[in-house]
């Protein structure tokens, strides 16, 4: 997780394997963002989202898309 000015760019920037840590898992393509006003904000929320109880907001949401895929 984290946070970007221009998503786009940042997407291409990981498909292209220019970020280290997620280059072995190419190609990458985008299910889920959330979008803030300011970096305060984007920071709490980022924050919140590696909490367990975040992590388990995020799993009800994206469980349909995830159930689909395996059908």
């Amino acid at each position: 997780m984290g946070y970007a000015l221009d998503l786009r760019k940042r997407l291409k920037e990981h498909n292209q394997g220019l970020v280290k840590s997620t280059k072995p898992y190419r190609p990458w393509i985008l299910i889920y963002y959330e979008a803030c006003l300011n970096e305060k904000d984007v920071r709490r929320r980022e924050h919140y989202l590696k909490t367990t109880q975040g992590q388990r907001l995020l799993k009800r949401r994206l469980k349909e898309y995830f159930f689909n895929l395996k059908n």
